[in-house]
């Protein structure tokens, strides 16, 4: 679809998704801010990860760490010395890339070349992607923390106290839902690339077998697919796709993404990740503490081995939205799975200026509204309030109108379709639990 994401943005800022970071200050490159409807999508989203990470399993719990860590536990990682970017500037406009982002590079050399300037580049430079905070109360006596750059290592540190303070056995995992912050030097693509972000991630612990964790690996990169497509995403815009070696992460030994079509090309929505025992040996080495597991009926002593599903609540949103949008004859409509869509059910009364109307409408609601995620609308006439639920993926509209004050029934409007159904209110709950589920 051609513009789609000019579409998009325009609809997240129309209608209340998203909102670019700090918009009455001139704003701040690469930071986003989700209005009403964006706030919903996002929890939507990340509480359908828990339920299906955490709540239906028995080997997984939650945990939620710090934003702010010890700087000693991104040495650890190798984040202050590895989490680099090649940096290159050009010296006319002194704007700064990657050096590895030949599209954007070549975008901006035909920019200059339109001026008929010939653009000349620094060499690279690395970068560190690491946002430094200050801590302490005397100017000048502070000390440097630095904004997590990922979320994981706030799992492994904890490594012993979960191990401490539950019953769990390997193989188990821990699972953190919570923001990330880097540094980028092209943040873009609207929300795909921004400087803060939230992940929501997998650490899941297993004997170091070559065989059997490889098995596990499979067994995580298939739940973690499969998740996007039980919630929507079409199979034709998702794919798997295998880090070469020389782009392997400095702690992977296996790692493939789960990646979405985008109009922007095939990006990673997921990245599921063989750590090898990296994380905890570190920590081991670094902190001088003890990180090993000690299986009670094999009498083994060992340092686990880590698989890592790990995909950001941002991008998620980002792909569901651009899944969603559909152009039909009359109308933009977001076919957002239900599971995720900010309201289920909008309710409506037929005219705005009767008062049985508005009544009757408002004790329909007022039943819903503790059932369901439920809006009121009133605004303007009935045709413009089915378009506004439809452009913002609300999956039923319910309108009380005249006969409605005789027979006790609604109509039903099914987004997808817009067929309309006539439903008893008293049935009105089990009629929209079944369709919503």
């Amino acid at each position: 679809m051609e513009n789609l994401m000019e579409k998009i943005t325009s609809l997240c800022k129309r209608r209340g998704f998203i909102y670019p970071g700090s918009e009455l200050y001139g704003g701040l490159k690469g930071t986003w801010d989700y209005g009403p409807l964006g706030s919903e999508l996002k929890f939507n989203i990340k509480q359908e990860w828990w339920k299906t990470m955490v709540k239906e399993r028995d080997d997984v719990v939650g945990i939620s760490a710090s934003v702010l860590m010890s700087s000693k536990v991104w040495e650890a990682s190798g984040h202050t010395q590895s989490f680099t970017d090649p940096l290159i500037e050009c010296k006319i406009c002194h704007q700064r890339f990657r050096a590895d982002q030949k599209k954007e590079i070549e975008e901006h050399e035909k920019q200059h070349s339109k001026k008929k300037e010939k653009v000349d580049w620094t060499e690279p430079k690395q970068f560190n992607l690491l946002v430094e905070a200050k801590l302490g109360v005397v100017e000048g006596e502070k000390n440097t923390a630095y904004l997590r750059g990922e979320i994981t290592q706030g799992v492994h540190i904890n490594f012993k106290n979960i191990l401490n303070s539950s019953r769990l056995k390997i193989p188990f995992g821990a699972a953190q839902i919570g923001k990330a912050f880097r540094n980028e030097i092209t943040p873009g693509n609207f929300t795909f690339r921004s400087i803060e972000f939230e992940q929501m991630e997998l650490q899941y612990y297993v004997k170091p077998d070559k065989e059997k964790s490889m098995e596990y690996y499979e067994f995580w990169k298939n739940v973690r697919m499969d998740w996007y497509k039980n919630l929507g995403i079409r199979k034709e815009n998702l794919r798997f796709r295998e880090h070469a070696k020389d782009e392997l992460a400095h702690y992977a030994k296996a790692a493939w993404d789960v990646e979405y079509k985008a109009p922007f090309g095939w990006q990673e929505l997921e990245g599921v990740h063989h750590r090898g025992d990296w994380d905890l040996s570190r920590h081991q080495q670094y902190s001088g503490q003890d990180m090993s597991y000690f299986d009670s009926e094999t009498k083994e002593k060992f340092i686990p081995w880590v698989i890592e599903t790990s995909g950001g609540v941002d991008r998620a949103a980002l792909f569901f939205l651009l899944d969603a949008y559909c152009e039909e004859k009359d109308r933009i409509v977001l076919k957002l799975h239900p599971k995720l869509a900010p309201y289920k059910v909008a309710v409506f009364p037929l005219l705005a200026n009767k008062p049985e109307l508005i009544k009757k409408a408002k004790e329909v609601y007022d039943s819903l509204k503790t059932e369901f995620a439920t809006i009121w609308d009133d605004r303007g006439n009935i045709g413009k309030r089915y378009y506004a639920q439809d452009e913002i993926g609300t999956p039923h509209c319910i309108t009380v109108d005249f006969d409605t004050l005789n027979d006790n029934a609604v109509t039903v409007r099914d987004r997808d379709t817009t067929k309309q159904e006539r439903v008893k209110i008293v049935k009105l709950v089990n009629y929209l639990d079944k369709k919503l589920k």
